[in-house]
């Protein structure tokens, strides 16, 4: 199988597998990561932070940014419209069949089921995006040394706009965006 075709049929079924919205993309896009190398896991922590901060959702814009930094232009399309396909197919199937089945119990007892799935996944972005963030872990694993694991500075960064957010409740989370990435460029993280 091609390189491009590879990549279109992994997005698909990302986009196919992945409910619950952009963060349960991230567990697949971490098995991308580590199974073809087209992003390392660093790119993969940088494309949640940006995407978390800018309009879309993460599935899409690590599809494009993926597509376009491996194929070009028409890779970051084919890339994105192979994430997204599944999830218009989906819907459209569904949206048919919720008319004919909505009162049924089983289709009920299947969208209570999905919902601790989800939770799983979304809980196992979460740690991901942490461990990432938080920890170096590489670099532990390497020398063996427990302080080498902690990101001192990232992790003081984050319990003092966690403490800022919790006492100034009410500011807007574009600020806290704002100010943690302003403290990224003055400390170079």
């Amino acid at each position: 199988m091609s390189g491009l075709l590879l990549m279109c049929y992994e997005f698909f079924m990302t986009g196919l597998f992945a409910i619950g919205g952009g963060l349960a993309t991230i567990p697949f896009l971490k098995e991308m990561a580590v199974k073809y190398n087209w992003f390392t896991l660093n790119d993969l922590t940088t494309m949640i932070a940006v995407s978390e901060s800018t309009p879309g959702p993460i599935g899409v814009n690590m599809s494009t940014y993926v597509g376009n930094s491996m194929y070009g232009f028409i890779g970051g399309i084919l890339a994105t419209l192979s994430l997204v396909a599944p999830s218009i197919i989906v819907i459209c199937i569904i949206a048919k069949m919720l008319k004919k089945f909505k009162d049924s119990k089983i289709v009920k007892s299947v969208f209570e089921g999905l919902r601790p799935a989800v939770v799983g996944l979304v809980l196992s972005a979460m740690v991901s995006i942490f461990a990432g963030a938080l920890l170096y872990v590489d670099k532990y694993t390497t020398s063996g040394n427990l302080m080498d694991l902690w990101n001192i500075k990232a992790i003081i960064l984050f319990v003092c706009l966690l403490v800022f957010y919790q006492w100034k409740n009410k500011i807007h989370p574009i600020f806290i965006i704002l100010i943690a990435a302003s403290m990224g460029v003055v400390f170079g993280f």
